[in-house]
């Protein structure tokens, strides 16, 4: 089964990490939590979510991972200003390994520069700034491109978002 890594610090969208966690879990796929600090535990911004963090950045490869998940909130703008995070993120997108960004997480594929030519949908605040990095933006609930990247703009766009996440999570388990 797939390895996902999520990139994840205090405030992120709580639905936005427990919802796809718990689909993938479900299906068999194992969920690992990163931060800059290892056993911490993060809050998510509506307080309903707390997730123990399991590697430090320093302590992971993108190697070591099938997938990649990016759940929104502030986590994403908070963690891009680190460039550990920003590099991650560019060595999955460059390998063509699954990310699943939802909300604000593709904030950090803006600041990665992977966002060129690709279709890709995210919280209407972030737009523009998707359209500046060169990303086809639709305003639809999911959008896969390439069979590798899979977007969505809310909390209320979780199940378009899981299904089709986990449809490309099957395929690199098999």
């Amino acid at each position: 089964m797939a390895k996902v890594a999520t990139l994840i610090t205090d405030l992120f969208e709580d639905s936005e990490f427990t919802s796809p966690a718990e689909t993938f879990q479900s299906a068999g796929h194992e969920v690992v939590t990163i931060e800059k600090e290892a056993g911490k535990k993060v809050k998510g911004k509506k307080g309903e979510a707390e997730v123990k963090i399991d590697y430090s950045i320093d302590d992971v490869k993108p190697d070591d991972f099938d997938a990649l998940l990016l759940p929104g909130g502030f986590s994403p703008d908070i963690l891009r200003a680190d460039d550990r995070f920003v590099s991650f993120v560019k060595a999955m997108m460059d390998a063509k390994k699954p990310v699943f960004a939802i909300c604000h997480g593709p904030q950090l594929l803006i600041s990665a520069k992977a966002l060129e030519g690709r279709d890709a949908t995210g919280y209407k605040s972030i737009r523009v700034d998707m359209e500046y990095a060169g990303a086809n933006y639709h305003d639809e609930e999911v959008v896969v491109c390439q069979n590798q990247l899979v977007t969505s703009r809310t909390p209320a766009d979780l199940e378009a978002f899981n299904r089709e996440s986990l449809k490309l999570l099957d395929k690199v388990s098999k």
